[in-house]
């Protein structure tokens, strides 16, 4: 039996205790003499097999808990980025050493924003996608979106000009951030009580 294989069992046979997840790791790192990085993985490879379930004792009542606790932090650096390229925009100066803010934070805000927030309102759950699919995702969504957005904008008083478009843009991401963040506060309720 491997050392990983003793620490599993070790952790199952104190949780079955009533010891918590933090004592049932001590114990198994103790009581098996294994390395703290093996009881780790022990415990993330029964959590990955289904044998065991974490959830949060004291989950956001709602969405203005989720936007504060730290699960939003996805929701934050979205809004974030999109605070910093509309700052290099209009207060930035246009020579060499600031343009190249403006090309990093637009073209993230163009390239990759609009497909992130897309693909977090429709698929709430980590498990649903891995860090891979949801990267490569985003940007096929945004190469999808932003033309959209721009056909739609050519058949408005304003056409298609830098201030409509950094407007709508900012808009479509921000609604859908909001609906994800959403999305996610209601998943977490329902993962809680042992429904998601």
């Amino acid at each position: 039996m491997s050392k990983e294989d003793r620490a599993k069992e070790t952790i199952v046979a104190n949780i079955g205790d009533g010891k918590s997840v933090k004592e049932a790791v001590s114990t198994a790192i103790q009581g098996t003499s294994v390395p703290p990085w093996i009881a780790t993985r022990a415990l993330f490879s029964l959590i990955e097999d289904r044998k065991m379930l974490l959830t949060d004792p004291s989950p956001p009542r709602n969405v203005g808990d989720y936007l504060l606790s730290p699960y939003s932090l996805w929701f934050w650096g979205a809004i974030s980025t999109l605070a910093v390229t509309f700052l290099s925009i209009y207060l930035l100066p246009t020579s060499i050493p600031f343009v190249y803010v403006r090309y990093v934070f637009g073209g993230t805000a163009v390239l990759f924003l609009p497909g992130y927030a897309l693909v977090e309102a429709l698929y709430p759950k980590k498990e649903d996608l891995d860090t891979l699919e949801r990267l490569a995702l985003s940007i096929g969504l945004s190469l999808a979106l932003v033309p959209l957005v721009g056909l739609l904008l050519n058949y408005t008083p304003w056409g298609i000009r830098l201030d409509p478009i950094i407007i709508s843009l900012s808009s479509l991401d921000i609604a859908l951030v909001l609906i994800g963040a959403y999305k996610k506060e209601s998943y977490i309720k329902l993962a809680t009580r042992g429904i998601g």
